[in-house]
């Protein structure tokens, strides 16, 4: 009790009981919130299911549901609500579809594979390669051809079923991720989830690639201004609209007005002949946002369109007529005024933890949603816009540390009105291709990248400039203050945080051959980046030798230096030196993003040899160099 102490104890000596128990606090925080490099192999994990997709079998007897975290799917009888079967598949699945024979098709993200399931058999027949990280998949209406969006080769698999061998690939946006057929077949859409590379400091710019099934060829291209993060697409059944979730993020004006919505947009994009050409509209309210809009889904009478927005653990069921009747009646575009969402929002529906995937049941009466840090499923009933049960899939009920700290990175609950979490700018734990103007640098300065969050144990400091000691400075009163514009976590919350940050693993390295074994090309651009000679016998200075910023085992002296790159905007030209692992996959580069590829950083952000010497290498050379970096 405030003026109090306890018996027998005097004020100086409560006194420094306080601050020892406060020394003791901040010391167990920096345990738990900064753990060795090895902790995400060291912590024993729980292995829960987070579900992220599902697909119903024709009759609607069974539903199919994609276990990302145990690789499994479970097959659930709609009826009864029980799991009556689990089968085992790739790494990291995150798609399925259903084909018209009855066999399953999942994507395995981390394997570059798809599994072949027999429904009848309940076991994978098949395995198909694809290319780097499978997503979003489907299968034409014949059943011929499987359709596979690769997130980190940004294209599209076309496999020929019949033989397993994919015969093409299509060029997709940047992560191409969410595929669509339509009603009649004829169209495949698909998104991606980080914006398409532009010039530097112009608005973010993404498209939905349209495929052709005849052909099997990208025949159109919609472009989504002002977008990035593209997520689930769904076409109607009378083929006359498809509807997108999409993220309007603004990040080319300072981060400083979150109170006037100066963050994130939350939409849907329209087309088709409901709508006539492409039109964008906000989901968001004037005093509410409803973070991350993912999964989409359209009853088969086109009555209703739903959202999930998994930042905000709801579903937004929108009234398609009004929708239209709203869209015609304005004409001009409307995607940021936030009073429009009332002329069309139906209900907000709570459901569980960071839904992701929908299902609707072939009558359309029940709509199933994913609620993948939950375990659970939500089932709606479509006319009354509520939830009528929830499913427990079957994970564990111990909710640990990296489960809370999980979650904690995937809700916007803690921003002001819940416009935005951490998940918003590091999609799906990456990063989200957009360079920022944060406020606590000041309005105009120090425009930076967003930078990957693989494995960040041993790569302190943060921030480009390293003005953050630690993740718990990174993630703490400084996101509370400057981003959040809320009241923020509390120590035990921020010590979860950290935890399953610090717990992110590398993605798996696709240019690395077996048993660290380079190429001809690779070991030559080893040898390029371990030199300490310029090419004319010179000796380069150990600062300006490639392996003496990046050494160790991230490839980073945990250092600052000035390399060059500094630009007018900013307050200092000296920069943290970055992690290389996986950089092949966290374009664009350099501190404020302005180099669009590795080799733009020394072709054109080089020019006196201060970032390495480079100017003496050849085109083939650099290329060398670059192949190497890859492998890192």
């Amino acid at each position: 009790m405030v003026g109090s102490t306890l018996p027998g104890i005097s004020h100086t000596a409560l006194r420094r009981l306080t601050k020892f128990v406060g020394i003791l606090a901040v010391t167990l925080l920096g345990i738990a919130a900064k753990p060795a490099a090895n902790q995400s192999g060291a912590v024993v994990k729980e292995r829960y299911l987070s579900p992220i997709e599902m697909v119903f079998s024709p009759d609607g007897r069974r539903l199919y549901v994609v276990c990302q975290d145990s690789d499994e799917v479970r097959i659930l009888d709609a009826d009864s609500a029980k799991i009556v079967s689990a089968i085992h598949v790739g790494h990291g699945p995150r798609g399925i579809a259903l084909s018209p024979d009855g066999h399953l098709y999942v994507t395995n993200a981390w394997s570059d594979t798809v599994s072949v399931i027999d429904t009848v058999a309940q076991q994978v027949v098949q395995t198909l390669p694809t290319g780097f990280e499978p997503t979003g998949v489907v299968v034409d209406h014949g059943g011929t051809t499987l359709y596979v969006a690769n997130r980190l080769s940004s294209d599209i698999s076309v496999i020929d079923l019949a033989s397993g061998h994919e015969i093409k690939r299509l060029l997709a946006g940047r992560g191409a991720s969410y595929v669509a057929l339509s009603h009649d077949g004829k169209w495949i859409y698909c998104t991606h989830i980080y914006p398409n590379q532009g010039a530097y400091r112009t608005e973010p710019t993404s498209e939905i690639a349209v495929i052709d099934t005849s052909t099997r060829r990208v025949v159109d291209r919609k472009p989504l201004r002002n977008v990035a993060g593209v997520f689930h697409v769904a076409a109607s059944a009378d083929g006359k609209l498809i509807a997108v979730a999409q993220l309007r993020p603004k990040n080319l004006i300072p981060l400083a007005h979150v109170e006037h919505g100066a963050a994130f947009g939350d939409s849907l994009a329209l087309f088709g002949d409901d709508v006539g050409s492409l039109v964008q509209i906000p989901i968001d309210e004037l005093d509410r946002y409803y973070a991350l809009p993912w999964g989409v889904a359209i009853t088969p009478d086109k009555s209703k369109i739903f959202v999930t927005t998994a930042g905000s653990q709801s579903v937004t069921s929108i009234d398609t007529a009004r929708l239209l009747k709203t869209i015609r009646t304005r004409r001009q575009s409307f995607a940021n005024d936030l009073s429009a969402s009332a002329e069309y929002v139906a209900a907000r529906i709570p459901v569980g933890r960071n839904p992701r995937g929908l299902a609707l049941s072939p009558d359309g009466r029940r709509l199933y949603v994913a609620n993948r840090l939950d375990d659970t499923l939500s089932v709606i009933d479509t006319h009354a816009d509520r939830v009528m049960a929830t499913i427990d899939l079957g994970g564990p009920k111990n909710i640990d540390a990296l489960r809370r700290g999980e979650r904690l990175f995937y809700t916007a609950e803690f921003s002001f009105q819940g416009q935005f979490g951490c998940s918003n700018c590091h999609l799906d734990s990456t990063i989200d291709g957009l360079q920022w103007d944060l406020e606590p640098d000041g309005f105009g300065k120090d425009i930076v990248d967003n930078r990957s969050l693989e494995n960040l144990a041993g790569t302190e400091p943060f921030k480009w400039n390293g003005g953050n000691p630690d993740m718990p400075t990174e993630c703490g009163p400084r996101t509370e203050k400057f981003f959040f514009r809320s009241q923020s976590f509390t120590q035990q919350q921020l010590t979860d945080l950290v935890t399953f940050v610090y717990s992110l693993p590398y993605r798996p390295n696709r240019y690395r051959l077996a048993h660290d074994e380079l190429t001809p090309a690779q070991e030559r651009g080893k040898s390029l980046f371990e030199r300490t000679t310029t090419k004319q016998g010179a000796t380069i200075a150990e600062a300006n030798q490639c392996t003496y910023c990046h050494s160790g085992p991230k490839y980073t002296n945990q250092k600052t230096i000035d390399v060059g790159s500094g630009k007018s905007t900013d307050r200092s030209p000296v920069m943290d030196v970055p992690q290389l692992s996986n950089v092949a996959y966290s374009g664009p580069y350099l501190h404020d993003g302005s180099a669009r590829s590795l080799e733009e950083i020394w072709t054109v952000f080089n020019p006196k040899d201060t970032h390495g010497i480079t100017n003496d290498l050849t085109k083939d050379e650099l290329n060398y160099l670059i192949e190497y970096l890859k492998t890192l």
